[in-house]
């Protein structure tokens, strides 16, 4: 292992010569690289970036899913869902961003990279679950955060806040069970109570 990490214009030079046209976009914010690339190269670059020479990221860190639904309302345009990777070399002392986006907002979908790295697994699947976002060729893609039962992708922008149905264990049913909501909705404004003789100041 290098004692050192890799200055980000040289791992920007190293990414544009392995992943070619590949890529829409190679960028460098705040120090760190980040590569944006469509979902059709998806797969094939991030095989490039586990083997390629330069590359060599042996471990994917993190994997999240993002909605970018209220980025129209600022001004920017384009797909509702992606996926953001975060990848790191070890031999090579270097990490980098990936970012792709779903091509379709009703059905949000990008290859599994499972196969290269497995820490992807839990991953794609807390994706699949908060999001939607399908994961193809994931060999086990299922909620891991909600019940089997839930409805829905509660990370998603315009995801209720509030519901009508909540869901509990019943030990004489020996199951769960989904009931009307009990619990009053409340106003999380504090309340301020004075009193007329409060710490002896009147």
């Amino acid at each position: 292992m290098t004692d050192f990490a890799i200055h980000p214009e040289t791992l920007k030079d190293t990414l544009a010569a392995a992943l070619g046209e590949r890529v829409h976009q190679i960028a460098i914010a705040l120090g760190e690289v980040c590569v944006h690339v469509s979902a059709a190269h998806y797969l094939g670059v991030m095989q490039s970036l586990r083997d390629a020479p330069g590359c060599q990221f042996e471990q994917l860190i993190d994997l999240a899913g993002v909605d970018y639904s209220t980025y129209r309302e600022v001004g920017t345009e384009g797909p509702r869902f992606g996926v953001t990777v975060h990848l790191l070399s070890v031999s090579l002392n270097q990490r980098l961003r990936v970012k792709v986006l779903c091509p379709e907002d009703d059905l949000p979908l990008v290859d599994s990279v499972n196969a290269i790295w497995n820490s992807a697994n839990w991953y794609e699947r807390e994706a699949f679950d908060l999001f939607g976002i399908v994961f193809e060729g994931h060999n086990d893609l299922r909620r891991i955060l909600t019940d089997y039962g839930f409805i829905g992708h509660p990370f998603r922008k315009d995801f209720p806040i509030s519901g009508h149905v909540e869901m509990r264990y019943d030990a004489e049913r020996k199951r769960v069970i989904y009931e009307p909501v009990s619990i009053e909705p409340r106003e999380i404004t504090p309340r301020i109570i004075r009193e007329d003789n409060y710490g002896g100041l009147n």
